[in-house]
């Protein structure tokens, strides 16, 4: 026999937990105090693009991005390949929902990257900056 599950119901809710963090002065590299939100995203972002992933074994493998082997590249494939990388590596956090209108410049053997990263608390401006040569 078979039994009836029909009297059966289960009442949940999901919550988001909030992403509240310490907040990392970037000057120094100190902890000043706590944030949340949008500030907490953005510190994320730069935590994530100034990690190399695979390299240290404190991180997940999803954790970081990869630019080593972007030294001495041509500048056609580092563009591409770049923009490609910062979106994968950001959107791996849940609060990132995408990451567009990319801008590169050339100076002195290093490429930079301007975008806008769209997260739930709302979208912000990022750079990051990669030695080539």
């Amino acid at each position: 026999m078979i039994p009836n599950n029909d009297d059966l119901t289960v009442d949940f809710e999901i919550q988001e937990q909030p992403s509240k963090t310490y907040k990392m002065n970037f000057d120094d590299e100190t902890i000043v105090k706590t944030t949340d939100d949008i500030e907490a995203i953005k510190q994320a972002v730069y935590k994530i693009l100034n990690t190399e992933r695979y390299h240290y074994v404190i991180y997940s493998w999803n954790y970081g991005i990869e630019l080593a082997d972007l030294f001495g590249m041509p500048l056609p494939y580092v563009y591409p390949e770049l923009k490609r990388r910062i979106t994968e590596a950001l959107t791996w956090d849940d609060r990132i929902t995408d990451v567009t209108d990319f801008s590169f410049t050339h100076k002195r053997g290093e490429v930079s990257a301007t975008f806008t990263v769209h997260s739930l608390a709302g979208d912000f401006e990022a750079e990051k900056a990669v030695k080539i040569t």
